[in-house]
């Protein structure tokens, strides 16, 4: 089939992976001219560790405090939007126990099944993208972050995911060259990582080898619907005629959705990071910092250093006060790590498409029937995009699914 993909963030590429495998031919249609998605500058944590779903109980009052904190870890800016407003209100309701028990176990599905395509893709892959299982630490340096992690240890290990509560001298023996402070921690030996700047400006090229075509800097501009299907999606560089429609667009996927009348709710989270190169004595596994939120990854001799969760629409603005609350963190937890501040120029930033829920969009719209909703993954994009690729492929070829989508079907809400 001609199959078109609307939008070329890692998402979009990993689906153009398995439907060129499975023998379609697959246009990819991005805005940008793919030199700097969402997925480039992240701390590249592949983690089925992450059961838990942003809404979740606690986080709403969380958030408040946050709010009046210039250098917080989240951040919702408040604006008069009818689109923030109803995000707002399905946040809230999705915010239960029971929300959170139901969702742990569909992200441990997709995540285990994700984990074991990237594993795949790393064995078939002509090139090397870092992929390495060393675990990730969540550290806590407060009684109500140990208390917290111990009952996340305690649920992730009650649905098959293993995780290991570890005094601070047990973290010390995993980390031997790099000095660790924290009251303890948790460690997810099932977790793995990958150096994502690689593996994603080479799989652009692995696909342009096998086939795919890559139409960038170029815009939606509408769809043309008759009968129930999308004949044409009309862009500013002309009009493409396809067979399948996927709308990988990231936090862009609910304003496109509009044009073809499809409720997709849809923040934009922003996040940062900076890297340090060269580093001397270097940590060995992932960790993030439970109170600051900020993830921790070597890359090679490099350290990666990726935080904050901004909920401020479509902004590329940087706010260096909370690229500040990042640095100011990391002496807190490595005590002889000295890092300097960034400059401007050297801070990534990325738009992660947050869904009210903390469940990505998956599967293929009720109401047009050649098009397939895959996005809204929030920090979890990398983490998922194999296991999602693959899934788009089974909707596309009407193949059983690896796993059930039920879960993460677009029009839920």
């Amino acid at each position: 089939m001609k199959v078109g993909i609307i939008g070329g963030g890692i998402i979009g590429l990993s689906s153009a992976y398995y439907l060129t495998k499975a023998g379609h031919d697959v246009t990819i249609i991005e805005q940008s001219d793919l030199t700097d998605g969402c997925s480039f500058g992240n701390a590249g944590m592949i983690v089925p560790s992450h059961i838990i779903p942003l809404a979740a109980p606690g986080m709403i009052s969380k958030g408040i405090r946050w709010m009046f904190n210039s250098t917080s870890p989240f951040y919702v800016k408040p604006r008069l939007s009818g689109d923030l407003i109803k995000w707002g209100y399905y946040f809230y309701k999705s915010a239960t126990h029971e929300h959170v028990e139901k969702s742990a176990v569909a992200l441990k599905e997709i995540s285990l099944f994700s984990k074991a395509m990237y594993k795949q893709m790393a064995e078939e892959l002509p090139f090397d993208f870092g992929f390495k299982e060393k675990g990730l630490l969540m550290l806590y340096q407060t009684k109500e972050s140990e208390h917290e992690e111990s009952e996340t240890a305690r649920m992730a290990n009650a649905n098959g995911v293993e995780a290991h509560i570890l005094s601070e001298s047990e973290i010390q023996k995993l980390e031997p060259e790099v000095k660790v402070k924290a009251r303890g921690g948790v460690y997810f030996p099932g977790d793995a990582h990958i150096t994502p700047q690689i593996f994603v400006t080479k799989l652009i090229q692995h696909l342009k080898n096998v086939g795919v075509k890559f139409q960038t800097s170029t815009t939606v501009t509408d769809f043309i619907v008759e009968n129930d299907l999308v004949k044409e999606v009309h862009t500013d560089k002309g009009n493409f005629s396809l067979d399948e429609v996927i709308i990988t667009t990231g936090s862009w996927s609910g304003l496109l959705a509009k044009k073809i009348k499809i409720s997709l709710p849809m923040q934009a989270g922003k996040g940062y990071s900076f890297t340090l190169n060269d580093v001397e004595k270097n940590t060995r596994i992932p960790s993030i910092f439970l109170e600051a939120r900020v993830a921790v990854t070597p890359m090679g001799n490099s350290l990666r250093f990726g935080g904050t969760m901004e909920i401020t629409g479509i902004d590329h603005s940087v706010n260096m006060n909370r690229v500040k609350g990042m640095v100011s963190s990391i002496s807190n937890y490595y005590p002889d790590l000295k890092v300097e501040m960034p400059l401007l120029e050297n801070v990534w930033h990325g738009l992660r498409p947050c869904s009210p829920d903390g469940l990505p969009y998956i599967g293929r719209s009720s109401a047009l029937t050649n098009v397939i909703i895959a996005s809204g993954h929030s920090m979890m994009g990398l983490s998922l995009a194999p296991g999602t690729g693959k899934l788009v492929s089974e909707i596309v070829g009407n193949e059983k699914g690896s796993i059930s989508i039920l879960p993460f079907l677009p029009e839920r809400f």
